[in-house]
């Protein structure tokens, strides 16, 4: 275990963003990892959990508590069983099990941070979720003091959603399991339009594994997805903004401003998303409600690759990215009558 006081948060993050932690404490066993939030929780100390830094927007004021960065290693491969500590990084765990011929998690590949992330956010690109191959999660329990198994029923995962994600104060995840597939070296069937084009076969075909997930990098590379120091775009949380969900009634009614704004043969992105809803896609309502890649003058900016990237192009703030944020989440709300949520998780400050 290793300890620091009034120690930067800005370069464990992605965005490089945020301001200093009272203590920061880097844990790598799991008992290391329980002590400090049994402590935390005993004395009342707000406590601030960082894996790879992926997903979150820190103020810049930083965090008047214990930040506590999981850093914990394992990786256990038995068949097609997999286990891994909630500190592996997991584009090294999805390119282990690409080597060792197993499908499942392929499409995944490049997307940054740590593995017990993953449910949390029921991570997912490509046509992949990991609520698909995830069996179980063992994690901490702050409100019995136990260490808990739930399978993948109990995690209640949804889009981009799970029951860590609905009580972010109660659990924190150790290790996570999956099932994965062996399909004779071939990925799981494509289920991404993109993907299956760029490939050069059609949805549901499958392909070698390595092709499957050196394509889905290329094509998050392309899109400024792939962390890169030297590239800007890569300074951010990949996608900000989630893809709303939209009931019938709200769909018709974002259909009728699409048109009122675009015209009569502007199609808006629409996809099935259980009875009665509709997904349609964040991007598209940023581009077309004026935001388009580049966007901005600051030092906070849209990606230059991907309109549902915010940056920081090297000097920003964290209040420069959340003016740039609310700057877009007013101009979608006020075009198209739709209220972007964003996707990182925000650490004392908010939209």
């Amino acid at each position: 275990m290793h300890e620091r006081h009034d120690a930067p948060l800005a370069p464990l993050t992605t965005f490089r963003l945020g301001g200093p932690a009272a203590r920061l404490v880097v844990a790598v066993t799991d008992a290391e990892v329980i002590e400090i939030v049994r402590e935390a929780d005993e004395t009342g100390t707000p406590l601030l959990v960082i894996g790879g830094g992926s997903n979150l927007v820190i103020g810049d004021k930083g965090f008047e508590g214990t930040a506590l960065v999981i850093a914990t290693k394992g990786h256990e491969l038995t068949g097609t069983h997999l286990e891994l500590a909630a500190g592996e990084v997991w584009t090294d765990a999805v390119a282990r099990t690409v080597e060792a011929g197993l499908a499942g998690i392929e499409c995944l590949a490049g997307i940054p941070g740590s593995a017990g992330a993953t449910p949390i956010q029921n991570v997912g690109a490509y046509g992949q979720e990991v609520s698909s191959t995830i069996t179980d999660v063992t994690a901490y329990d702050r409100r019995t003091g136990e260490t808990v198994t739930l399978t993948n029923a109990d995690c209640e995962f949804s889009y981009r959603h799970s029951r860590f994600k609905a009580d972010p104060d109660r659990y924190i995840v150790l290790r996570v399991s999956f099932e994965l597939e062996d399909a004779d070296g071939l990925s799981a069937p494509l289920k991404y339009a993109e993907t299956a084009r760029a490939l050069g076969v059609a949805p549901g075909d499958r392909v070698p594994l390595a092709q499957a997930r050196e394509t889905v990098l290329k094509l998050r590379a392309g899109k400024g997805m792939v962390l890169d120091p030297e590239d800007h775009d890569t300074w951010s949380a990949g996608s900000f903004f989630t893809n709303p969900i939209l009931t019938d009634e709200q769909f018709a009614e974002f259909h009728a401003r699409v048109e009122r704004h675009l015209g009569a043969d502007a199609v808006p992105p629409a996809y099935p998303a259980g009875e009665g809803h509709t997904k349609t896609s964040a991007a598209w309502l940023i581009d077309k409600a004026g935001f388009t890649k580049g966007y901005g003058t600051g030092p906070a900016r849209i990606s230059t690759k991907h309109t549902l990237a915010l940056t920081n192009r090297g000097e920003a703030t964290t209040e420069d990215l959340l003016t740039l944020a609310r700057e877009v989440v007013a101009g979608v709300r006020d075009t198209f009558g739709i209220t972007l949520v964003n996707e990182p998780v925000t650490v004392g400050v908010s939209l």
